[in-house]
C-alpha cells in the first residue's frame, strides 16, 4: 500500500533538518512508517494517535512556546475521538498557523477542496509514496521558513503579535492596540523577562525628546492589561517588579 525505500534520502539543503513534525495518525503501522522515514530524514518527530492528544500536545506547546517549537503537522483525516478536517478547523480558529499536511483515503475533489478550506496546506491522497510525502514535507517546511523571515512574528504564550500587519491575537482572538500600545508590547516581547524602568520605557518606546510624566507608563500598562489579561489582578504577562518596573512574563 505504500511504497518505502529503506536507504536514506538526499540531504535536504534548504529546510533546517532540526525541524519537528507531528504526525498524527491512527493506523500504527503508517504512523511508525512514517515517523521512521521521516527520522532517517533527520526530523525530530513526534507522535499522535487521536485528534484529542493531537490538540492537547498542540495546546501544551503553545502555552510553552518559549521551551519547544513545532514545525509542521502531519494529520490523518480519520481519526478517533476528533476527526483531522474538525482539529485542523480548531487550530485556525485559535490563530494557529502551523503547517498541516492532510492524509487521507479520500481523493475525491471535494474532500481535498474541503480539507483545503478548513486551513489545511497540503492534501496528500493514500495509497502515497514515501519520496513524494517528504518532498511535500520539505515545500512545505521552505515555505513556512520564507514567510516566517517575510512575516516577522513575536509570540508568548498565546501573546502573538504580527510585526508586518501590525496585528495582536490573544488566545486566538484579536484586540486592538492604538500605535504606542502595539510598540510598547513589541518592545517587552522582544526582551522576554528583562525588568525595565519607567525611565528606560519612556526612552525606548516614546523617545528621548519626550516631556512628561513616567505616570503615561503606568496608564499604557493598565490598558494594556485590560485587553490582554484575563485577571488584571493576577496578569499572566505584564508584571510589576516592585521597585523596579515591569516585565514580560
Amino acid at each position: 500500500m505504500y511504497t518505502k525505500e529503506l536507504t536514506k534520502y538526499s540531504a535536504c539543503t534548504d529546510v533546517e533538518q532540526t525541524s519537528r513534525i507531528l504526525v498524527v495518525e491512527d493506523e500504527q503501522l503508517i504512523q511508525q512508517i512514517l515517523a521512521v522515514t521521516l527520522s532517517e530524514e533527520g526530523y525530530e518527530v513526534e507522535t499522535a494517535s487521536d485528534g484529542c492528544s493531537a490538540l492537547e500536545y498542540l495546546n501544551k506547546l503553545e502555552s510553552n512556546s518559549q521551551q519547544m517549537t513545532l514545525d509542521l503537522v502531519i494529520l490523518d483525516l480519520m481519526l478517533p475521538y476528533i476527526n483531522g478536517l474538525d482539529v485542523c478547523r480548531l487550530l485556525r480558529h485559535q490563530g494557529n498557523s502551523i503547517p498541516i499536511l492532510m492524509l487521507s483515503a479520500k481523493g475525491s475533489e471535494t474532500d481535498r477542496v474541503l480539507g483545503l478550506e478548513v486551513g489545511a496546506d497540503d492534501y496528500l491522497t493514500k495509497p502515497f509514496s514515501m519520496c513524494e510525502l517528504v518532498a511535500r514535507c520539505r515545500s512545505l517546511l521552505r515555505r513556512q521558513r520564507l514567510d516566517t523571515l517575510q512575516t516577522p512574528l513575536l509570540k508568548y504564550k498565546d501573546l502573538t503579535l504580527n510585526l508586518q500587519e501590525c496585528r495582536v491575537l490573544i488566545r486566538g482572538q484579536q484586540v486592538d492596540l492604538s500605535p504606542k500600545e502595539f510598540r510598547l508590547l513589541e518592545f517587552f516581547m522582544s526582551y522576554y523577562h528583562q525588568v525595565w524602568s519607567r525611565e528606560q520605557l519612556l526612552d525606548q518606546v516614546w523617545g528621548a525628546d519626550y516631556v512628561g510624566d513616567t505616570k503615561t507608563v503606568d496608564v499604557h500598562i493598565c490598558s494594556l492589561r485590560e485587553k490582554l489579561e484575563l485577571d488584571q489582578k493576577h496578569p499572566e504577562y505584564l508584571i510589576t517588579v516592585r521597585g523596579f518596573g515591569y516585565r514580560l512574563g
